[in-house]
């Protein structure tokens, strides 16, 4: 084994330790949904925001604060209200007045956006106008104001939260939004066993904290190292033909995509497949990413990336039936693709 194979593997068992280290301090606080903290981690470490959708009281808030103890980043929560303006998210230009010549100019005040962990707690009870103050932000990792731009601290993830059975006071997001989601994360009821041990944890003298052990040299190394993982041609295509099968009326559109989908996915979410399976690739011992890897990513990349049309919603069908019917109705290989460059 050459000395550049011995750097990657001991990298890659680094980040492995890592993300169990980062696992064990979320658990000690959370109870179960082990599935949701790997998706979100998995987020963090592909530099990607997620959505966390969930009925009430369910630990969604809780989760991002958590996450947020184990990591020596700046924390910051926004509470997303009917009247939140955007200025109230990206900051604003005030009039200073210098105390030694007198002289009057604007100053930028940076508002909570200014973080590295952003909980946008009830995102959808904001208005539109609002919600697209954080467009750019996820994008970009930027704010551009009065003419200027300015840089957020790297690294950058906004975890959000929202109720999707309260339909009062709230909006829905715009695609453009929902699209800058790497994960969209169904958060369920907690089981008997679950609901047992919430129980013993906070109606008891026992109080069990996360402490922080990651930071931010860490994580941007993680993220780069991440990039590095291989990924096969024919395995690539297969992520390619998943999302194109999204498409209603394409080329490798399922009868499922044709009935009920409006518009697909975009680039964005075969980005997502790839990077999340190099992930899950590394937690598995492996530096090469698998099919295994791209199937286990397919639904929280892509549930939020499709949009149903009216027959869709008439019927009832969620995102997931349909996506699980592409997942079979895709076949790995196609003889035409063995040559893929």
């Amino acid at each position: 084994m050459s000395e550049t194979e011995k750097d990657v593997e001991r990298q890659c068992r680094e980040f492995r330790q890592m993300f169990e280290s980062l696992r064990r301090e979320i658990g000690k606080v959370i109870v179960g949904h082990e599935g949701i903290v790997d998706n979100v981690l998995i987020s963090l470490f592909c530099g990607g925001h997620v959505l966390l959708e969930g009925v009430p009281g369910l630990g969604k808030t809780l989760l991002v604060r958590t996450l947020s103890a184990a990591l020596t980043l700046e924390f910051r929560r926004i509470q997303f209200t009917p009247d939140l303006m955007p200025a109230d998210i990206i900051g604003t230009n005030i009039i200073m007045e210098d105390r030694t010549t007198g002289k009057r100019q604007f100053q930028f005040q940076r508002g909570p956006i200014f973080g590295q962990v952003i909980l946008a707690d009830e995102i959808n009870r904001a208005t539109p106008k609002t919600q697209s103050a954080m467009l750019e932000a996820m994008q970009e990792h930027s704010v551009t104001t009065g003419g200027q731009i300015h840089k957020l601290p790297e690294p950058f993830i906004v975890l959000a939260t929202q109720n999707p059975i309260e339909q009062e006071g709230t909006y829905p997001l715009p695609e453009a939004q929902l699209d800058r989601f790497f994960f969209k994360v169904l958060v369920p009821y907690s089981n008997r066993e679950e609901l047992g041990m919430i129980l013993d944890r906070t109606t008891t003298a026992k109080s069990p904290q996360a402490k922080a052990i990651i930071g931010t040299e860490q994580i941007i190394a993680s993220q780069e190292l991440v990039k590095r993982v291989a990924v096969a041609a024919h395995v690539q295509d297969y992520a390619i033909r998943l999302v194109l099968a999204t498409h209603p009326d394409g080329e490798y559109a399922s009868e499922i995509t044709n009935r009920f989908i409006r518009y697909g996915s975009s680039p964005r979410g075969v980005q997502a497949l790839v990077l999340s399976a190099k992930v899950r690739a590394m937690l598995d011992e492996r530096y090469h990413i698998s099919f295994s890897d791209v199937n286990d990513s397919v639904l929280p990349a892509l549930r939020h990336r499709i949009l149903l049309n009216f027959e869709g919603q008439a019927e009832g069908i969620q995102n997931d039936d349909i996506l699980n019917q592409i997942l079979q109705d895709t076949p790995k290989t196609l003889e035409k693709n063995i040559n893929v460059p």
